[in-house]
């Protein structure tokens, strides 16, 4: 049954599209592209969700998250735009006086408070309303340079940092405030890991504008096409970030005939451990591998942006090994959460 534009499945109703469904169809277990930081008419972005979701699936994502400004998706704007083969995520940018983080994952018309600072000590409670229903609570932005934009909270108690945010205009370089936030995520990872708890690393467009969407996004590997499952990879970190789905990778680590990928822990027993490096769609582009050791290997990518790099190492030498694939400028095309060895 169609009415409008919107196509009924046989037992469905209006209100039950009302909210996008919590799961698609979907590849079963697979890598998912997805945008977890977009602005519709509806907080003060430029584009309607129509508009959103035909560019969401042009620029090739499988999910995207609505995170309007301190408000709750509105109902019937999201619902039928949600597909077999693409999920929509419920947020909300939380946009407090001290800092902007993203509440992912929460109840239709969930709201999630803003009014709040570092000093007041209030955010542990609207980080607990986020986790009693599953969601994930990302600090977003944490050095955009505008009033607020700096984050102050610590990231005790939060899920992920969003590392990288896509372009906007500002006073600032682009890179200036990502290469802030990566590093300063750096520092923690290396402390976290040997505690054996860390934090995963996230990117999102923060889409205002047209054209922006999906630059840059974060590639999960979920079990399903669902909220529960895209955001259990997440908080995992079995994720990495790409400028766009022109850009792949694969990364995995190999010792004694045991391999790991993004986000999972490699047990090695003392031997030779051997990292690998699969990339395309960055021509001329460097591989660098990260340690706690700091930078430790980088090559070169031929020009038509296709390679395999290698590197060997051991447990000892480094707690964990992640990637950056760099464009000839310095700008980032892709990065990854570490594989953790032990």
């Amino acid at each position: 049954m169609r009415v409008g534009s919107t196509v009924l499945r046989e037992g469905r109703t209006l209100s039950s599209l009302s909210f996008p469904p919590a799961r698609a169809v979907g590849r079963g277990a697979a890598w998912y592209r997805g945008d977890c930081h977009v602005h519709s008419v509806d907080s003060d972005g430029e584009l309607t969700p129509e508009e959103l979701a035909v560019r969401a699936r042009a620029a090739g994502l499988d999910f995207m998250a609505t995170t309007e400004h301190n408000s709750a998706a509105e109902p019937g704007a999201w619902g039928h735009l949600a597909a077999d083969d693409f999920l929509i995520v419920l947020g909300e940018e939380v946009t407090t006086k001290t800092g902007h983080w993203l509440a992912l994952g929460i109840n239709p018309g969930e709201v999630v408070d803003w009014n709040h600072q570092v000093r007041d000590g209030l955010i542990d409670q609207c980080l607990d309303q986020v986790h009693r229903v599953g969601g994930l609570c990302v600090a977003a932005h944490p050095h955009a340079p505008y009033p607020s934009g700096d984050f102050m909270f610590p990231f005790r108690g939060f899920d992920v940092v969003e590392v990288w945010n896509g372009l906007w205009a500002s006073d600032r370089p682009w890179n200036a405030d990502n290469e802030t936030a990566l590093a300063e995520w750096w520092r923690s990872l290396a402390a976290d890991i040997h505690t054996g708890s860390w934090r995963p690393a996230m990117g999102n467009s923060d889409t205002h504008l047209e054209g922006q969407i999906g630059i840059p996004h974060t590639v999960v590997f979920a079990n399903e096409l669902s909220t529960e499952a895209v955001l259990a990879g997440i908080r995992a970190g079995r994720s990495w970030i790409a400028e766009s789905a022109d850009v792949d990778v694969s990364f995995t680590a190999n010792a004694d005939g045991r391999a790991a990928g993004v986000g999972e822990q490699l047990t090695t027993h003392g031997g030779q451990v051997e990292v690998q490096a699969a990339v395309r769609g960055v021509p001329v582009g460097t591989v660098s591998f990260h340690t706690d050791q700091g930078k430790v290997h980088r090559a070169s990518l031929p020009g038509d942006g296709a390679g395999v790099v290698q590197w060997d190492t051991t447990a000892e030498d480094s707690a964990f090994v992640r990637i950056e694939v760099r464009h000839p400028n310095g700008h980032v095309a892709a990065l990854t959460n570490p594989i953790v060895l032990t």
